[in-house]
């Protein structure tokens, strides 16, 4: 199974930190649109593929600046959200970091499919401030519903470093 992991573009969260991380659902910037446009060149997508994507306006903004109409796959999956580490017990999520509503991502994003839509909790908390263990869980389903796509290559749009 190959997964090949892409990071968002720079974000309007990034320009003046740390005040500007409480910016809530911040949009890519001008620069951050470039790069996503960049991706092109890099990774083609054809139909067999798949672009597994974070329910993050800055994320699902470089997915679709990037697929460009592209005829691949594409999903919203709440366990590629943002994720605090190391996790800070009692922390919680920054503004810039809180997952979209199901009705805006629905509204919004309508060309892309939600995974995991009933349960509310990881659409509602997301999985940032999740305790190590259940994350743990989550992180194995997720792989192995990975594996269990028939799409030639898995790409996933998240908060990587």
């Amino acid at each position: 199974m190959e997964l090949i992991f892409v990071r968002h573009g720079e974000g309007e969260h990034t320009i003046q930190i740390p005040e500007s991380l409480k910016i809530a659902d911040p949009s890519l910037t001008d620069k951050g649109k470039l790069q996503a446009k960049t991706l092109r060149n890099k990774f083609s997508l054809t139909p067999e593929d798949i672009v597994i994507v974070s329910p993050i306006r800055r994320t699902l903004e470089t997915a679709r600046i990037w697929m460009n109409n592209s005829p691949c796959r594409k999903v919203i999956h709440p366990l590629v959200a943002p994720r605090q580490f190391p996790l800070k017990v009692n922390g919680s999520t920054l503004p810039c970091d809180s997952i979209l509503d199901i009705k805006i991502l629905k509204e919004q994003f309508p060309d892309f499919e939600l995974v995991n839509e009933h349960d509310l909790r990881l659409w509602d908390g997301g999985i940032n401030t999740l305790p190590e263990v259940e994350f743990r869980e989550l992180a194995s389903d997720f792989i192995e519903w990975c594996r269990s796509l028939n799409q030639s290559k898995r790409y996933i749009v998240s908060h990587t470093k």
